[in-house]
C-alpha cells in the first residue's frame, strides 16, 4: 500500500483524553485531522459519534474500536490511544485502555478495507493486545500492527469466508458433533463483522462444535459453499443489517442477535444454537427474502397488519430514489426554463440541442432537459412501489409480475393507490405460485418464466378488469379532497402530519406519514400543489425535533444537558437541517417523556404553518439542502424555526418543573433515564 494505515503520529500512549465517551472519539478525530488524513474534526466526529450511537463498540478485554465511514476522510487510517484514565465504551466487562479508531473513506478500495478488517480481527488475540500494552513507544505500536497486517495469509483452499471461521473436526467425530453455519455483519462491515466471525469460530472449536461463518463485510464476502449450507443443522444470524441471499438457508433453525453478540456471548449464541436443532418449534429461516429476519415459524403467528406494513414499506423504500431524483431534477426544471416548461420541454429537446437553442436560450433548453429526465424518473414511481412491494413478499419472482401490475395501474389512472394494491396482488400470486410443488423439470423454469408470466396475467387482469376502474375513482376523489383543503381542514391536517413525525421520531408512526407525502409526490402538477404541500409539512415537521434538541442543548440551557447530549445536539444541527429525524433519538432515549411531547408541540406548530400558507416541496427528503425544489422558502424556514424554538423552550421547561419519580432503589447521583412519565 501506498500510504500506511497508522504511523507513529497517529498513535497516542498513557493519554489522559478525559472519561467522556464523546470527547475520546472527538479526541481521536482530532489526532486523525491533525496527521493530515481527514479535513474536518466536527465531520469525522458526527459520523463516528452516529455509528457509536447505534451500537456500542467496546469489546471484552479492555478494547474498544470507534470507527465509521466518512466524508471527511482522505485516506483509510487507523488511530490508536492507550489511555488512563479508562473510558466506558459500553463492554460487559467494564471499560477500555486500548481504544482503536477506524476511519475509512466513504470510497475506500476492496484492499484497505480488507487490510482494517485483518487488524480487527487481531484484535481478538491475547497475546497480540498483551504486546500492544507492553510496547514502549509510538515505533513499537507501529511494528506490531504492520506486523499483524503482513501475517502471510492462510491456505487458499477453501473460500476466504468460510476459510476465516471454520472450525476443524477430526473426521471420525464428524457425526457426533452438530454443525452450524453463521453469518455476521455490522452497519460499516469493516470490524465488527470479522471479529464476531473469529469469536464464534474460537469459541466453536473450543466446544466442539462444527462452524462455518460466512462474513458479509465491506471488503467483499464469498459465500459458503452449497454442500457446507445443506449439511448445517442450524444458523446464527449475528447482524446488525439484512443477510444477503438469505433464502439459501430457508428451513433450518436459526438463532439471530445483533453482530456484537457475536464477540461478547459467542458462547450463548452457539449453545442456543445446538439447543434449537431438536426443538421443533424453534423459529426457522423464511422462505422469502422479504422476511429475511423472520422466521417461518414466526411468520404464521405474525400480526397481518405489521405484515402489510412492511411490505408497504419496502416499496416505498426502493421508490424513494425515483421520486428524489425525478422531483430534484423536475424542480430544477423549473427554475432554469420556468413554470411553463411543462408545455413544451418534449418538443424542446426533440427539436433543439446544445448548438441550436430555443428561443429561450441555454435556460430554457437545460431546464427542458433536467425537466424531461425528472418526468422520466417520476414516472417509475407507481411501477417502482408495486414492483418492490411484490419483492418484500415473494423474493425476486415478484418483481416482474409487481412492475407490470405498477404500469397497468398508471394506464388504469389509479395512481400510487392502485401500485399499491397492485403490489399485494402481483406479490400473493406469486409468493402462491412459489410454493406450488411441481415436477424436477419444471422448477428450473419458475422463477423465470412461469411464475413472472402467471402472475403478471392474474394481478394486471385483476387490476384492468375488477379493480382499476373503482380505484382510478377513488383516486379522483382524494385528488378533489387534497384539492380542496383550505383553512381549517388544511391547518388540521398539518397539525395531525406534524404531530406522526415528531411522535417516534423515525419509527412505524413517522414512516406511515412519510410513506404517505412520498406516495402522493408524484400527483401533484401546477393546478393541484396539494401533495407538494403534505410533502413541505412532513419534511419541515421531521426537521424541528433534532434542530430543537441542538438549539436547547448547544445555545439555550447547556446546563440542562449531559456532556454527551452537548455533544450530541452540535451533530444534530446538520441532522435536522438534512431531514434527519433520527438525529433527537438520543435525546428521546434518556429523557422520553419529555422530550417526545415537546417534540409534538413544535412539530405539529410546524405543520399547520406550512399548511396555512401554502409551501410546497417537489422533493422527498434533503432538508433545507433542497431549498431550490422549496415554493416560498422564506415562510418554510420561518415555520421550521418557530417549531424549533417552541420545542426547545417546551424541553427545558419539562426538564426545570417536570420532576421524574425516582426509582426505588436508585442510586441518586446517577444519571436519570426516563422509565416513568413526568410528574410535575
Amino acid at each position: 500500500m501506498s500510504t500506511p494505515l497508522i504511523t507513529p503520529g497517529l498513535v497516542a500512549l498513557d493519554a489522559d483524553l478525559g472519561t467522556d465517551r464523546a470527547g475520546v472519539i472527538r479526541a481521536l478525530a482530532e489526532l486523525v485531522v491533525r496527521a493530515g488524513r481527514a479535513t474536518d474534526t466536527e465531520a469525522l466526529f458526527a459520523d463516528a459519534w452516529a455509528r457509536e450511537s447505534k451500537t456500542d463498540t467496546g469489546i471484552p478485554g479492555g478494547i474498544a474500536i470507534p470507527h465509521c465511514r466518512s466524508a471527511a476522510v482522505t485516506e483509510p487510517t487507523l488511530a490508536m490511544a492507550r489511555v488512563s484514565p479508562l473510558v466506558d465504551f459500553g463492554s460487559d466487562d467494564g471499560p477500555a485502555d486500548l481504544l482503536f479508531f477506524i476511519a475509512a473513506p466513504d470510497g475506500a478500495d476492496q484492499a484497505h478495507l480488507a487490510l482494517l478488517s485483518k487488524l480487527a480481527r487481531s484484535l481478538i488475540k491475547p497475546e497480540f493486545v498483551t504486546s500492544l500494552r507492553e510496547a514502549p513507544d509510538a515505533a513499537a505500536v507501529v511494528a506490531l500492527v504492520d506486523g499483524a497486517l503482513s501475517d502471510a495469509p492462510k491456505p487458499a483452499s477453501a473460500p476466504a469466508a468460510e476459510r476465516a471461521a471454520t472450525a476443524p473436526v477430526e473426521a471420525g467425530d464428524q457425526a457426533a458433533r452438530p454443525v452450524l453455519i453463521a453469518v455476521t455483519s455490522c452497519a460499516t462491515g469493516i470490524a465488527h463483522t470479522y471479529m464476531a466471525a473469529d469469536s464464534l469460530a474460537a469459541t466453536a472449536k473450543r466446544l466442539g462444535v462444527e462452524l462455518h461463518v460466512e462474513t458479509q463485510g465491506a471488503s467483499g464476502a464469498t459465500p459458503l459453499p452449497a454442500d457446507v449450507v445443506a449439511k448445517a443443522q442450524a444458523v446464527i444470524f449475528a447482524v446488525d443489517v439484512d443477510v444477503r441471499d438469505v433464502t439459501r438457508f430457508a428451513g433450518k433453525p436459526v438463532i439471530k442477535a445483533p453482530v456484537k453478540r457475536g464477540i461478547d456471548a459467542p458462547e450463548q449464541l452457539i449453545n442456543d444454537a445446538v439447543a434449537a436443532i431438536s426443538n421443533p418449534n424453534a423459529p426457522r429461516v423464511a422462505a422469502a427474502a422479504g422476511d429475511a429476519s423472520a422466521s417461518t415459524s414466526d411468520k404464521k403467528d405474525a400480526n397481518v397488519g405489521q405484515s402489510i406494513k412492511r411490505w408497504l414499506l419496502t416499496g416505498v423504500s426502493y421508490m424513494i430514489p425515483f421520486v428524489a431524483g425525478g422531483g430534484l431534477l423536475i424542480a430544477l426544471g423549473f427554475l432554469l426554463g420556468g413554470y411553463n416548461i411543462t408545455e413544451n420541454a418534449g418538443k424542446i429537446i426533440v427539436e433543439n440541442s446544445l448548438v441550436n437553442l430555443p428561443a429561450g436560450g441555454l435556460g430554457a433548453y437545460l431546464g427542458a432537459v433536467a425537466f424531461s429526465i425528472g418526468n422520466a424518473s417520476m414516472a417509475f414511481l407507481v411501477p417502482a412501489l408495486a414492483g418492490y412491494i411484490a419483492y418484500a413478499i415473494a423474493d425476486r419472482p415478484g418483481i416482474a409480475p409487481g412492475f407490470v401490475a405498477g404500469a397497468v395501474a398508471l394506464l388504469m389512472s389509479a395512481g400510487f393507490l392502485g401500485g399499491l394494491v397492485g403490489g399485494l396482488l402481483a406479490g400473493g400470486v406469486a409468493y402462491g405460485l412459489g410454493r406450488l410443488n411441481v415436477p424436477r423439470w419444471l422448477r428450473g423454469l419458475m422463477p423465470v418464466v412461469i411464475i413472472p408470466l402467471l402472475g403478471s396475467i392474474v394481478a394486471s387482469g385483476l387490476m384492468i378488469l375488477v379493480l382499476g376502474g373503482p380505484i382510478a375513482a377513488l383516486m379522483g376523489g382524494l385528488n378533489s379532497w387534497l384539492s380542496g383543503l383550505t383553512g381549517v381542514s388544511a391547518i388540521l391536517l398539518g397539525v395531525i402530519l406534524g404531530t406522526m413525525m415528531a411522535f417516534d421520531l423515525g419509527g412505524p408512526v413517522n414512516k406511515v406519514a412519510y410513506s404517505f407525502a412520498v406516495a402522493g409526490l408524484g400527483a401533484g402538477t401546477l393546478a393541484n400543489q396539494a401533495p407538494w404541500q403534505i410533502m413541505a409539512a412532513v419534511m419541515a415537521a421531521g426537521m424541528v425535533p433534532p434542530l430543537a434538541m441542538a438549539l436547547a442543548s448547544t445555545v439555550l440551557s447547556r446546563r440542562s444537558f449531559t456532556a454527551v447530549e452537548r455533544e450530541n445536539g452540535k451533530a444534530a444541527w446538520l441532522l435536522g437541517a438534512a431531514f434527519i429525524s433520527e438525529g433527537a433519538i438520543p435525546f428521546a432515549a434518556a429523557d422520553l417523556f419529555r422530550v417526545i411531547p415537546a417534540s409534538i408541540l413544535g412539530g405539529a406548530a410546524t405543520g399547520a404553518l406550512i399548511m396555512a400558507t401554502g409551501v410546497t416541496s417537489q422533493a422527498p427528503h434533503g432538508g433545507i439542502f433542497v431549498f431550490f425544489a422549496i415554493g416560498n422558502i422564506g415562510m418554510f424556514i420561518l415555520s421550521v424555526a418557530v417549531g424549533t424554538v417552541i420545542t426547545a423552550v417546551a424541553v427545558i421547561l419539562l426538564k426545570r418543573f417536570a420532576r421524574r419519580r425516582p426509582m426505588e432503589g436508585a442510586d441518586s447521583a446517577a444519571p436519570a433515564v426516563a422509565t416513568e412519565p413526568a410528574t410535575v
